[in-house]
């Protein structure tokens, strides 16, 4: 396909030839009339006039076959090797695997013949490469995954920013504490935490300043490893409590005496939701002070009664007894208080009792393996719910399956025992299952309370104490049909785990994708985003599926998929992936495309729901997407009726591939990824095209860097240039 630009030169090309022979032939012309004589003039004229059409028809065909001549040459010496210098540096730049058509003249052919056969030795050459650069990174790599598996699996929220408050690094608790913290609020839960994003829209930023100050002035004390702690609410009214630690940097020229003084360059903030501790403190105190004004009272009562009683005991029968009635009254009354403060009391420690997450199985093969190590008891498993998690203090718990066993086996002679884990609403039991001796409920009670001692080995705790511990119950029951006895525990049950969101599946990485320690070196930049060089820049890759093409018409957005490009890194992790409710019927035609049913967006929320969750995803960030003026126009219609408005730049990929291949036949998202080697997964899903988007925008900014195109503003300048610019939507 050749270019505007290529077909003004050929226009160009042709217009000079065709003047030049018309110049030509008018001057060879005049020479010749000037030589003839009168005679000759009209012998001429006589032979020529009679055959002007004819002679205008053969100059016409004339330069029509000339021009197709030049055209060829045009195509074959010059279009050619233009299509050529494309392909070659997709290949240097984003695709080592391409090869160079073998188009145009056979010397070019030649060339381009040559050319494929110097990168075949390239890209062994770079393999080789590759190779010794993954085996000298395999020991960096194998700490980083360390760090990554570490930070992930941290029962406690740790955030690393940098001086300016941006996020480099967070583990996964804190990404699901923080998605805890703002729900009801899906705006917050898409712009709260990711790398990049600022800390500030989490935590007050005068907060932060004043613990960053007070560690500096610990460090110019000469404090070896000062710490600051403060508490703050979040925006939905729970407790934070947070302690900061300092990232010291390298040192800095000392003074005189030259010592180096040690910069800060970032903190870590380690984060808890204390609601919970606060309110449970709270009631406490509520109920100690019941307790103590409540008793005050009645102890008056008392004391007054008592001293009369004392004081005249040759009263009357009946005035004396209506004093011990006070008595009696109030000393009940100091009981029953006494007994529900306690209770409640218990129930606060018990709650306070640290209880972990597990899969009921993994519990029930860790007591199988126990009893019969230490009982040589037979164990089996009768019947185990999948997936089902619980809550519970898992040594204590196994200590005491064990020792239920162990009496089981010395007092019934037991010989084998069956495990039975079931979900019972928001709590599960376990059975433990025999056939044979009946024991009694009196039994159980006494084996409650007696010390737990298991093969020589005694427990400070007693099984009640377990119990409670894990604010459970248990008892005794007969299945009379089947001849079996067992025991049941009952625990409390656990939310499901699940092991990867559905997002994470798209992930191409092993390690989780919650660090980037180069943000380390990034710093706030006073100059405007279009003066900044796209390699600094974050950006949202977004992408959306509708219900047709014509957004002035009334199609509405049904799904918005979007990830985010941070320091060059495609985060396939920090994603929004929605269907929307259009609230209106969906087109049949388009149902094979984007394979969105009516079914699923039934009951799911509406524009107005989703686009400030949306909106909040892209701050401070450049907006990417392939033909990005249909899918900002989807946007901008909806600006009065939600009041959002996306002010962000923007960048397509399909402008820009106009910029970096004017002569290439097609700007298709799928002839892009062929021309740049990526591998084309999950199209027409929004969270899957904005991916595949996000990956050709990453091939492509090499590509303009050779063009000479570095910040934002030249490639927006550039890409305003193209024909594509001109459609609209």
């Amino acid at each position: 396909m050749v270019g505007r630009s290529g077909r003004l030169k050929l226009a160009l090309v042709l217009a000079g030839i065709y003047i030049l022979l018309a110049l030509l032939f008018g001057v060879l012309g005049a020479v010749l009339w000037a030589d003839m004589k009168a005679v000759e003039r009209q012998a001429f004229l006589a032979i020529f006039l009679p055959r002007i059409e004819l002679s205008v028809l053969i100059i016409l065909m004339a330069w029509a076959v000339l021009g197709m001549i030049v055209h060829a040459v045009y195509r074959a010496y010059v279009l050619a090797p233009l299509a050529l210098r494309e392909q070659a540096l997709v290949m240097v730049n984003a695709n080592p695997g391409l090869r160079l058509q073998e188009i145009g003249a056979s010397e070019i052919r030649i060339l381009a013949q040559v050319v494929n056969a110097l990168a075949e030795q390239r890209e062994l050459l770079q393999r080789d490469v590759e190779v010794r650069i993954r085996e000298a990174k395999s020991s960096i790599e194998e700490e980083k995954n360390r760090l990554a598996a570490l930070m992930s699996e941290l029962t406690q929220s740790v955030v690393v920013c940098n001086l300016e408050g941006r996020i480099l690094l967070y583990n996964n608790r804190a990404r699901l504490q923080f998605r805890a913290l703002s729900e009801g609020d899906p705006a917050a839960a898409a712009g709260l935490i990711g790398l990049g994003r600022s800390i500030f829209a989490i935590l007050e930023r005068n907060l932060i300043t004043h613990a960053l100050e007070n560690i500096q002035q610990r460090l110019a004390r000469g404090s070896q490893q000062p710490v600051a702690n403060f508490v703050t609410t979040s925006r939905a009214g729970q407790l934070i409590r947070v302690q900061m630690a300092a990232v010291m940097g390298a040192a800095r020229t000392g003074d005189a005496e030259g010592e180096g003084a040690r910069a800060i360059a970032g903190y870590i903030l380690m984060l808890d939701n204390i609601t919970r501790n606060f309110e449970m403190e709270s009631r406490r105190d509520e109920l100690l002070q019941s307790l103590t004004e409540g008793s005050r009272a009645s102890l008056g009562i008392v004391r007054a009664a008592v001293e009369n009683l004392l004081e005249y005991p040759d009263m009357e029968v009946a005035q004396r007894d209506r004093f011990v009635g006070i008595v009696r009254d109030e000393v009940g009354t100091m009981s029953h208080r006494l007994d529900r403060t306690a209770t409640e009391f218990s129930d606060a420690l018990k709650a306070r009792w640290p209880l972990e997450d597990m899969l009921g199985e993994d519990l029930i093969e860790a007591a199988r393996r126990r009893i019969e190590q230490k009982l040589t008891l037979r164990t089996k498993v009768e019947d185990i719910a999948d997936g089902l998690w619980i809550k519970v203090d898992s040594f204590s718990l196994l200590q005491g399956l064990t020792y239920l066993a162990s009496r089981l086996q010395d007092e019934y002679d037991i010989r084998e025992i069956r495990f039975r884990l079931e979900p019972a609403g928001r709590l599960a039991h376990i059975d433990m299952v025999w056939t044979g001796a009946v024991m009694g409920s009196q039994t159980l009670l006494s084996w409650e309370i007696d010390p737990m001692n298991v093969a020589g080995v005694n427990s400070p705790l007693t099984l009640r104490e377990v119990i409670e511990r894990h604010g459970g119950e248990i008892w005794f029951e007969r299945e009379k049909a089947s001849h079996k006895s067992f025991i049941r525990l009952l625990i409390p049950a656990a939310a499901p785990k699940d092991a990867v969101e559905t997002a994470t599946l798209l992930r191409s990485e092993s390690r989780p994708e919650y660090y980037d320690f180069d943000l380390f070196r990034q710093t706030e930049e006073s100059q405007a985003m279009d003066d900044r060089l796209l390699t600094e820049l974050t950006y949202t890759v977004f992408d959306t599926e509708t219900t047709g093409l014509e957004p002035s018409a009334g199609d509405e957005i049904i799904q918005i998929g979007a990830t985010r490009i941070v320091n060059g890194r495609l985060l396939k992790g920090e994603n929004i992936d929605q269907i929307i409710d259009p609230r209106r019927p969906l087109r049949p035609e388009g149902i094979p495309i984007h394979g969105i049913t009516e079914d699923m967006v039934d009951g799911q929320p509406t524009i107005d729901q989703v686009l400030p969750a949306f909106h909040a995803f892209c701050g401070d960030t450049v907006l990417v997407a392939h033909n990005a003026a249909f899918d900002m126009r989807f946007l901008q219609l909806k600006e009065e009726s939600t009041g959002i408005q996306f002010r962000q730049p923007v960048m397509d990929t399909l402008l820009l591939s106009a910029v970096i291949h004017p002569n290439q036949a097609s700007h298709k998202l799928e002839a892009i990824c062929e021309r740049l080697g990526i591998n084309v997964i999950g199209r027409h899903t929004a969270l899957g095209d904005a991916i595949v988007t996000g990956e050709v925008f990453l091939k492509m900014v090499p590509l303009l860097a050779e063009m000479g195109i570095h910040t934002l503003r030249e490639a927006r300048e550039a890409a305003a240039r193209t024909y594509y610019a001109r459609v609209k939507y």
